[in-house]
């Protein structure tokens, strides 16, 4: 097999593509051959050694992968079997993977290889951190930080389907134009509007019920001023690179609850849980409710390039790597 190793850590031109063994299976696992592998944020944080998880060089990154199976220890997953599979350990930018029954999962008839790359983690934890951690519930009222990204954009579309009033941020028009078309009432461009008076002008000053925020530093900071009374502000990462602290005080006498959501954590803890959630996204998705915003399929060769596009922020939704 081959794959992109990095042999330090560094920005994505230091990965190189080499072939490596096949390494064996054990009980339970398949090997699936990629046809496509999602590059998400964190893969840059993950390669530059700035991940809450760091792994000890040479590695390979990504973490979300689809494909066909092509050896199998686990009777539930055949041989020719097209599955998604999340990988915990990352090393999805490679022409083949190894992935655990708990958290593969086959596909729907017909789902594409590129769609059904990008359907995982993010929308795993769109749907834990809205239902699971905040509870939402129809006309609830959320602002969701960052829409026109690869999380963002999926939880625009998971609150909207569940019957929210969805209003989104985005760096500049063409951005907040992608959030609208994914389902925004509003959609605010953060680089010339004050997101916090709209927020508050748009719910009579109430403030937002749910606050999903995969950006932290001063975005975080803002968010609490607009809150709602009894709101919760879902921390999803910190894109902006700097980690808020939230002020107990202002938590106490504005009654509002700050909650973690960190999709690894699930992934090995409750792998139930994340089942249970790609459950109901596969069936979201079959309705047309949800649909990754996929800005680019790319070969697998252009990897350091595709993760340096997502690293400048300058792409929306999900850049997902080809091998077919």
């Amino acid at each position: 097999m081959h794959a992109w190793r990095a042999h330090t850590f560094g920005s994505p031109e230091i990965l190189a593509w080499e072939q490596v063994d096949d390494p064996p299976l054990a009980d339970g696992q398949v090997r699936i051959e990629v046809a496509a592998a999602a590059i998400n944020f964190p893969d840059v944080l993950f390669t530059a050694g700035a991940h809450q998880v760091k792994p000890t060089p040479p590695f390979t990154p990504g973490f979300e992968v689809a494909g066909v199976v092509i050896e199998s220890r686990e009777p539930s997953l055949p041989p020719g079997a097209r599955v998604a599979a999340t990988l915990p350990g990352a090393g999805g930018y490679a022409t083949h993977v190894i992935a655990g029954p708990r958290t593969t999962y086959a596909l729907p008839h017909g789902m594409p290889f590129e769609d059904a790359a990008a359907l995982t983690i993010t929308y795993q934890t769109g749907y834990l951190a809205l239902h699971r951690r905040a509870g939402l519930r129809p006309g609830d009222t959320v602002l969701v930080h960052a829409g026109a990204g690869g999380v963002g954009s999926a939880a625009i579309q998971l609150a909207k389907a569940a019957g929210a009033t969805v209003l989104a941020t985005a760096g500049g028009e063409e951005k907040a134009a992608v959030c609208r078309a994914l389902g925004a009432d509003v959609a605010i461009d953060y680089l010339r509007e004050d997101f916090v008076a709209i927020v508050k002008d748009r719910t009579s000053g109430r403030g937002a019920d749910i606050v999903f925020d995969p950006v932290g530093g001063d975005v975080f900071d803002r968010s609490t001023r607009c809150v709602a009374f009894e709101g919760r502000i879902l921390v999803i990462g910190f894109a902006s690179g700097r980690i808020p602290a939230a002020r107990a005080n202002h938590l106490l006498v504005k009654n509002y609850t700050v909650i973690g959501v960190y999709w690894g954590t699930y992934s090995r803890n409750e792998p139930t849980l994340t089942r249970r959630a790609q459950d109901e996204l596969y069936a979201l998705y079959a309705r047309g409710a949800i649909k990754p915003l996929l800005s680019a399929a790319r070969p697998m060769a252009d990897a350091r390039a595709a993760m340096a596009a997502v690293a400048s922020r300058a792409t929306t939704g999900k850049v997902v790597l080809t091998t077919r």
